[in-house]
């Protein structure tokens, strides 16, 4: 199967926006290292912990659109729900294994690990938000 552009193009923006989201991230922690160095630690684990983290959401995000563009061409909507909820399954099983990893592995800051998780559904969720004033705010416009 052969990988759409929408799909390339979608993770390639969720990959940048990510990785500008885990810099912020960085930033953050490095701030809160200089203001409370006993309590929060800033270091190799940190940048470490935020560039595979990122690198796990945007694996996930890409497999989902995989998966979405994949279960469009099926016409039996049971055998289109099956293979969502193993993808669903299987990238759950991805995520829940960086999360252990990234508690449990010394090598790894937990945080700086876990939170870059969450980057793409709060991307995608402000990009909606802002598409739809858009549209609100051009609809207005054209009323006038």
């Amino acid at each position: 199967m052969r990988v759409q552009e929408t799909v390339k193009k979608e993770t390639v923006q969720i990959a940048v926006q990510s990785s500008v989201a885990t810099i912020v991230m960085w930033i953050c922690i490095f701030v809160l290292h200089r203001f409370l160095p006993e309590k929060v630690a800033f270091d190799y684990r940190v940048i470490l912990s935020g560039l595979l983290g990122t690198a796990v959401a945007v694996t996930n995000f890409f497999l989902m659109g995989v998966t979405v563009q994949g279960v469009l061409s099926v016409e039996n909507q049971e055998e289109a729900y099956q293979r969502m909820r193993l993808s669903y399954r299987n990238r759950t099983m991805l995520q829940l294994g960086w999360i252990i990893l990234a508690v449990v592995a010394p090598c790894f800051q937990a945080v700086a690990g876990i939170v870059p998780l969450l980057f793409p559904g709060g991307i995608l969720r402000i990009r909606g938000v802002l598409e739809w004033k858009k549209g609100k705010n051009q609809k207005q416009g054209g009323e006038n």
